[in-house]
This record gives structure tokens, C-alpha cells and sequence, in this order.
């Protein structure tokens, strides 16, 4: 199994990196790279984990993620049956990317306070977000002196904070080695397929090979939840899907992901969306 830390190929070719792919599912596996990472989802539903943050991505989505922050963009199971395909453009780039004169230009000092706000990740949204997908998906089919016009495009569009919405609390992210990432993946597979019925504590600390307690203080510093808000995050997320594309009851699909009873359900899915399961179904 592939673990973080990841490295992003280089084609010892091209200076500016754009990765474009149309595959049976993304990388599913938790990872990080000191590169920030600039992905448009091009077809693609699923959820992403980041640092801290767990929440829904989807078609026309675009994110942020940070220098070293761990993330992952989880499929839908549909995608594991080859039943859809995934598609993504992505820019990986850093202090390094055209040679650190290029940063060092005054032009670019309004964009350098980016690459520290960044570290937590955004999703990009608004205005921004309709400015960067058009030269996400222009940069996916230029070559030469034509990709770097564009992605300096990008860098103007992305200065600045307006329209980018913070992904996790976490802004200072600790390496993770072979051996801590081998053992959050196993976790976390093992989460996604089994969220929907109860998980003693007992039974995940044996997936890691752990005790309870250190598992707990394990899971709590390497990924800032405890792993009852990570779970409860999967879950959530499983039901807005639900919620969006089943007409069941609320009640029924609180049961199908995971939760024990209506009223726990509606408490835990409005402190992490900020709206009851009804209010969420009718404003979507």
C-alpha cells in the first residue's frame, strides 16, 4: 500500500507541473507533499478529508491544499465498481516553481503572504472560483511560454483572501512517515466501509494494533479529531448524499449511515453543516 509522504512525478521537462486525469477513481490513499496542490474536479463526487477538516467534494469544485497537509480525496463506492469515472485538473507548485528569483520579484510580493495562508487549505469559491476554473482547464492544454502565462494568471486570481474558504483549523502540519501512514490508512479505509453500523473503539484501536488509549491520543494528535468527530464526519457526509439523492425518510437514512437514533442524528449533522437534515434536503 502507498503511504504519505507522496512525491509528485516530474517530467524533468516542464516547469510549471499540471497533472490531468481521467481515471476509474482518484488516489485514494491519505498522503502528503510539500507542494501546494490546486485541483479543479472536473467529474468527480466523493469526500475529502484535509488536515482536520472532512466534508463533500463534487463536480466543479475547486481546492487548496496545503505544503504538507494530509489529505485525501475519497470516492464515492460507485467509482470503486467502474461505474463512473473521475476527472481532475491539478497545479502542484511552490517556493520553488520557476526558480526562487521569480518569487523574489517585486511584482509578486502581494502574493507571497498566500503560501502561509495556505496551509490549512481553502475550497475557492464565487467569483474567484469561476475565474480559476476557466485557466484550470485552459492550462491543461497549454505547452511552453503559454502555460506560464496562465499560471501567473492563476497566481493574480488567487492573491488575496476574498473568496477562499478555510478547510482545517490545523495550519502547522507535522510530517507523517511510512510507518504513521500505513496505519492512518488502514483507519481510515477501514472507516469509510464500515461508518454505517457502530465502531467500539476497541474494534478501530485493533485495526491500528494499538491499545483504546493510545489510539485515542494517537488519532487525536495526527489528525486534530477525536476519532467520534471523524467518524461522525463520514457519516454526515454519506447522509447529505443520501439526503440530496433518495427521497427516504430522514429518520431511515440517519439509521443507514451509522446513527443510532433521530435526535442524535439531527444534533450531530447540524453542528457540523450548520442546518438540520430537513432544512439541508429542502435548500439543496
Amino acid at each position: 500500500m502507498k503511504v504519505i509522504p507522496f512525491q509528485i512525478p516530474k517530467t524533468g521537462k516542464d516547469a510549471i507541473r499540471v497533472q490531468v486525469e481521467q481515471i476509474n477513481h482518484l488516489y485514494n490513499h491519505l498522503h502528503q507533499h510539500p507542494e501546494i496542490q490546486l485541483t479543479l474536479v472536473v467529474a468527480s463526487e466523493g469526500t475529502l478529508v484535509a488536515g482536520d477538516y472532512i466534508g463533500r467534494f463534487q463536480t466543479d469544485d475547486i481546492y487548496v491544499i496545503g505544503s504538507n497537509q494530509p489529505h485525501v480525496f475519497r470516492n464515492d463506492p460507485i467509482y470503486f465498481k467502474g461505474r463512473k469515472k473521475a476527472s481532475t485538473i491539478t497545479v502542484f507548485f511552490d517556493e520553488t516553481t520557476l526558480g526562487t528569483g521569480f518569487w523574489a520579484s517585486p511584482e509578486l510580493v502581494n502574493f507571497l503572504p498566500f503560501f502561509q495562508m495556505s496551509q490549512g487549505g481553502f475550497q475557492v469559491t464565487g467569483n474567484k472560483a469561476a475565474t480559476i476554473r476557466e485557466l484550470l482547464l485552459e492550462i491543461a492544454n497549454k505547452e511552453g511560454i503559454e502555460k506560464i502565462l496562465v499560471f501567473v494568471k492563476l497566481l493574480q486570481s488567487l492573491a488575496g483572501k476574498k473568496d477562499l474558504k478555510p478547510l482545517s483549523a490545523i495550519t502547522s502540519q507535522r510530517a507523517i512517515n511510512a510507518v504513521d501512514g500505513s496505519r492512518l490508512n488502514l483507519v481510515l479505509e477501514f472507516s469509510f466501509k464500515e461508518s454505517h453500523r457502530a465502531i467500539p473503539l476497541e474494534e478501530v484501536a485493533a485495526k491500528a494494533n494499538m491499545t483504546m488509549t493510545a489510539f485515542c491520543k494517537y488519532f487525536k494528535t495526527r489528525t486534530g479529531k477525536t476519532y467520534s468527530a471523524f467518524l461522525n464526519g463520514i457519516r454526515v457526509n454519506n447522509a447529505c448524499k443520501a439526503l440530496l439523492e433518495s427521497d427516504e425518510p430522514i429518520a431511515n437514512i440517519g439509521y443507514q449511515t451509522g446513527f443510532n437514533n433521530l435526535s442524535n442524528f439531527n444534533r450531530i449533522f447540524k453542528s457540523i453543516t450548520g442546518t438540520t437534515p430537513k432544512a439541508y434536503r429542502s435548500i439543496n
